[in-house]
């Protein structure tokens, strides 16, 4: 993420606390099956909306797909009257799939990723011995953004941000006020993400985060996931960014880069991996679509043996 980058970010929050620019509304659907929040952002005036990090319903032991938690955004979308002009991935998640495939389906708009996925694609192209015939461009996507990309929510920018380190392709997005993090940081009681999968680096996730902290105090924060802290008894997944750099247990005020990279390092060795990280990375580097069906009609996942 650029300095001037991070300045435009910085600049759109504040025109917002002066009224100059409108803050969007903003709906959670939270699935706690896998811990996931899904979000629907719209210009009150214009009813443009954007849908981020949506969840595909998966039976890891039938291998069945559904559609419950999509059908709820898809419900909410035309109750509004909502017209959804994009279908945003923060990144490829490893602890869900995506339903991006068929939310454009029912509601069109344009599936949107940062340009990085390609890393990624190439990378679990190669631990899923994928051929040929999976392309690695990225383009199972409608748009790829790189680092201080705008896009429109109707009369509200739209400003893409490269967040490395818990992947090679995290984004964040920066609508009016609101900052979407994806799995870069979580609510203030829990801490930051993970940084090793393939491609995951801890001193790079502790650098973009530093960045995302420089945002004005009064941002608001969505999170894609949360876990319930200890001694917490509901799920939260909106915050403030004065909240994270001031509270944070793993980041705040006064935690430097060598700290935090030992801090990380420690913990992720001791983590296993998510369930659903095998199909979900299959998915997702699709684009939330399912590998192309055998000559019986049905497709497979590959589960790969001592990949990780």
């Amino acid at each position: 993420m650029s300095e001037v980058n991070l300045a435009q970010a910085q600049d759109q929050v504040r025109a917002v606390m002066r009224g100059e620019v409108r803050a969007p509304h903003v709906e959670a659907f939270f699935d706690e099956t896998t811990f996931t929040a899904s979000y629907v952002v719209h210009d009150p005036s214009t009813k443009d909306a954007a849908i981020i990090d949506s969840v595909l319903d998966f039976d890891h032991a039938a291998g069945r797909t559904s559609f419950k938690s999509a059908d709820k955004i898809i419900a909410f979308v035309r109750e509004q009257g909502l017209k959804v002009r994009w279908v945003i991935e923060t990144h490829a998640h490893a602890d869900h799939l995506s339903a991006a495939p068929y939310l454009q389906e029912k509601l069109g708009g344009e599936m949107v990723i940062g340009s990085a996925i390609l890393t990624v694609q190439d990378v679990f192209g190669k631990i899923f011995n994928e051929g040929t015939e999976f392309q690695r461009d990225g383009s199972q996507f409608d748009r790829l953004l790189h680092d201080g990309d705008t896009l429109m929510l109707g009369e509200i920018p739209l400003i893409a941000l490269h967040v490395p380190g818990h992947t090679p392709a995290d984004m964040a997005y920066v609508i009016g006020d609101t900052l979407f993090t994806g799995d870069t940081m979580f609510m203030p009681d829990y801490g930051s993400a993970r940084a090793d999968f393939p491609g995951g680096d801890a001193r790079q996730l502790y650098r973009s985060v530093e960045r995302l902290l420089q945002l004005p105090d009064e941002t608001r924060v969505f999170l894609c996931h949360d876990y319930k802290a200890p001694n917490r008894e509901e799920y939260v997944w909106e915050t403030t960014i004065l909240a994270e750099r001031t509270g944070n247990v793993h980041f705040h005020e006064g935690v430097g880069e060598d700290q935090f990279v030992e801090m990380r390092t420690q913990r992720d060795a001791t983590l296993a991996m998510p369930k659903l990280i095998l199909p979900s990375i299959q998915v997702n580097m699709r684009g939330g679509r399912l590998p192309e069906p055998e000559d019986n009609g049905t497709s497979y996942l590959k589960l790969p043996l001592n990949a990780f």
